[in-house]
């Protein structure tokens, strides 16, 4: 039972900030949590909140977060995703200073994985404030678990929080659950061991006692200072693994300090006697930035009475200014068609709208028609169909980078499927053809990391070569080396318990390897079976650790938000040192994907079945979110019929941002870099990392963001009335 000082202590602060927040009830709220300038920061322990405790704001919506904070005996680094405007994600680590991280491992600090969540029930009104649910450590060994409920509410620059909480952190709390005046289940809370990690213990969700939280965040005139008060709802006497905390207060004061728009420092004094350092890190990936070295569009000028003869330059500028690799230019009756594959813009319409200035300079008027129609890798996606007039005929200004200023293109655009059998005529008139060999070849530095493991951060800085080579329009060869520079994988000592074959855990050992190795070379071979239908065939080395031989079609219909595909793939183990030797273990692995683009925010659900490289049958989920700035943000997880062969935890998750390079350039570009962010390295649920996927070559089947990518393009003369 709770002490009366306690219970009266509890009691008068709730009703404290209910009072306050009452009277704050009349002010003028604006829209969105970051109002009057204010900003939603991260708490300790990650996510938005206070210090130790959550509060019901939300970040801006694309916002990702990483964060670090040390409060004596805890370390905590937090990743936190705001992917819709309601809903916030994150992964966190809690590293205990004085716990061995396991009875083989004694000389590591203890290192604690948790998943958490939460969503927004109301938005702040007049009179109502903003209301939230959410579960701390919902996925992970349930040491820290805890599910709460809480309110906010603004007056002027000061933000009050008042929630209620059982598990950790309401674990200072003894108010009787009103769940179990129902059901008995809710009266009484199972305990913490920590020993069934990565599983989803719902049963223990929202039960035992009650412990009320709040504070007060006050958004100081000096506008990167905030500083907070809050009452903990955590006495810290009843710490996961007898480690109980000594405190004098329940009171916790602290600051946080924006650096700049993507850095936040943090400070405190908590539990009356501890200090608390940290730091975030805060990305928008909702938001772009102009690409401002782009080639300006060319000048137009009067159309010429002939039709050009200089077609191979026409293909030249065509790739150069409106980024279109072109294969073939025809001409049927009064229309020009172009097939080629776009190189430079992610909006096709901005590379559509250059080409017809192009294209323009060098016809008759007799050409009413532009037709583009639009390859990848030799497949056949659509033909998107754009006329002549209204050209784009804005006087060409020498400091501005796009001419399509106060017109209205969509007018006469239409985008449609290409049948096989219509897409030559004996009519049509073969003007250029691209005989010569297609290459492409980069170099770009490549950081490997792990984080979660008792070795603490490993990492390996490489330099990476790739390159294509076309052996025709629909074969290429494709390779990647690599050449590390500087890291610690050679420090990587820990593998966890596993009854499965060493299909991934085994990652470090090829990460250790000096020299230049062979992370991928491979050939494939496309097709177009039928209209709706692709299929693709490859062979060689396919990742770092696999090689062999695989195959997949899919069936993906114009324009529609729903896909299926098959692959199938025998694989080898490769050997460490990455050439092209490999060791005795190999396997047959595939799936069945379907593809659903939801039409809600932009939301893509993916649902895989099949085998998986430990010979494991299981499925994988994976839900993301594409901006318009074309950053997509999605996690995922993959539960198989291993069980407790899993090793540690009993199923696989992870994050990941998939960045459209011109969204950190100052250019356009198609290139795209990938960053994942995994808890655990398993076997279980472990799948190829096939370089190729016919669902991403086909993405221009979908026709969804022709005009909002081109639109989104934020150059202030691009501006639409």
């Amino acid at each position: 039972m709770m002490r009366p000082t306690e219970r009266r202590r509890s009691l008068l602060c709730g009703a404290a900030l209910c009072v306050v927040m009452a009277c704050g009830g009349a002010t003028r709220v604006a829209a969105g949590d970051n109002a009057y300038g204010i900003s939603a920061l991260q708490s300790d322990l990650g996510g938005v909140g206070l210090l130790q405790t959550p509060t019901a704001r939300m970040a801006d919506t694309g916002e990702v977060s990483v964060g670090y904070s040390r409060i004596k005996p805890y370390s905590y680094v937090a990743v936190s995703v705001q992917p819709l405007d309601w809903l916030e994600f994150g992964f966190r680590y809690t590293s205990i200073s004085n716990r061995e991280y396991g009875e083989k491992i004694s000389d590591r600090d203890l290192l604690d994985k948790g998943v958490d969540l939460k969503l927004r029930l109301t938005e702040e009104g007049r009179y109502m404030p903003q209301v939230a649910v959410g579960m701390r450590d919902l996925g992970g060994t349930g040491l820290f678990s805890s599910e709460y409920i809480v309110a906010n509410k603004r007056w002027n620059n000061f933000d009050f929080s008042l929630g209620a909480a059982t598990g950790y952190l309401g674990a200072g709390g003894h108010i009787n659950n009103p769940l179990g005046w129902g059901w008995d289940h809710f009266k009484e809370r199972g305990g913490r061991s920590g020993d069934h990690g990565g599983t989803f213990n719902s049963r223990q969700w929202f039960t035992g006692d009650i412990g009320l939280f709040g504070g007060v965040a006050w958004h100081t005139p000096w506008q990167p200072l905030t500083l907070m008060v809050e009452y903990d709802g955590n006495d810290y006497q009843h710490e996961p693994l007898d480690n109980n905390q000594n405190t004098r207060s329940r009171l916790n004061v602290g600051a946080r300090y924006r650096l700049n728009d993507h850095v936040v420092l943090s400070a405190g004094w908590e539990r009356g006697n501890t200090a608390m350092l940290g730091l975030s890190l805060n990305l928008n990936f909702a938001r772009s930035a102009a690409s401002s070295n782009d080639p300006p569009p060319v000048p137009t000028h009067d159309a010429p009475v002939a039709m050009t003869d200089q077609w191979q330059q026409v293909a030249r500028k065509l790739e150069t200014n409106a980024g279109i690799r072109v294969a073939h230019i025809t001409r049927r009756d009064n229309t020009l068609i172009v097939e080629g594959s776009p190189t430079r813009y992610r909006a096709l319409a901005e590379a559509e709208l250059r080409a017809n200035r192009i294209l323009h300079n060098n016809v008759p008027a007799a050409i009413t028609h532009f037709k583009y129609r639009w390859l990848q890798s030799g497949l056949l996606l659509r033909e998107d169909v754009l006329p002549r007039a209204p050209l784009p005929d804005t006087p060409f200004i020498s400091d501005s980078k796009s001419a399509f200023v106060d017109q209205d293109y969509r007018h006469g655009v239409t985008a449609r499927d290409v049948p096989i059998r219509k897409r030559r005529y004996k009519t049509d008139k073969s003007l250029h053809t691209n005989r010569s060999m297609q290459y492409d070849f980069s170099l770009r530095p490549k950081l490997t990391q792990s984080y979660g493991g008792p070795d603490g951060y490993l990492y390996a800085l490489s330099l990476r070569l790739d390159g294509t080579i076309h052996t025709d329009p629909n074969g290429f060869l494709s390779g990647s080396l690599g050449y590390d520079l500087i890291g610690n994988f050679d420090q990587y000592d820990y593998r966890a318990e596993s009854k499965l074959p060493r299909v991934r855990t085994r990652i470090a050992d090829y990460l250790k390897h000096d020299g230049i190795g062979i992370y991928n070379l491979q050939y494939t071979r496309t097709a177009r079976l039928a209209d709706d239908w692709y299929g693709m065939g490859y062979f060689g080395l396919l990742e770092r650790m696999y090689g062999g031989v695989g195959a997949e079609v899919l069936y993906r219909p114009f324009n529609s938000s729903l896909a299926i595909g098959a692959d199938v793939n025998w694989v080898r183990q490769r050997d460490f040192t990455e050439r092209f030797s490999f060791r005795d273990y190999d396997t047959v692995t595939g799936h069945v994907t379907g593809y659903w683009d939801t039409g809600f925010k932009d939301i893509r659900a993916r649902l895989s079945i099949g085998r998986y490289l430990a010979r494991d049958w299981g499925t994988t989920l994976d839900l993301s979110r594409r901006f318009d700035s074309g950053v997509r943000i999605g996690a995922w997880a993959t539960f198989t019929d291993a069980g407790s062969d899993y090793g540690e935890g009993s199923f696989d998750k992870g994050l990941y941002i998939s960045i459209p390079l011109d969204f950190l350039l100052d250019k356009s570009t198609l290139e795209r870099a990938t960053i994942p962010w995994i808890p655990l390295t398993r076997d279980g649920g472990a799948r190829l990392g096939r370089r190729y996927q016919l669902y991403d070559m086909t993405d221009k089947r979908r026709l969804q963001h022709y005009w909002s990518d081109f639109e989104y393009n934020p150059h202030p003369e691009r501006a639409r009335p």
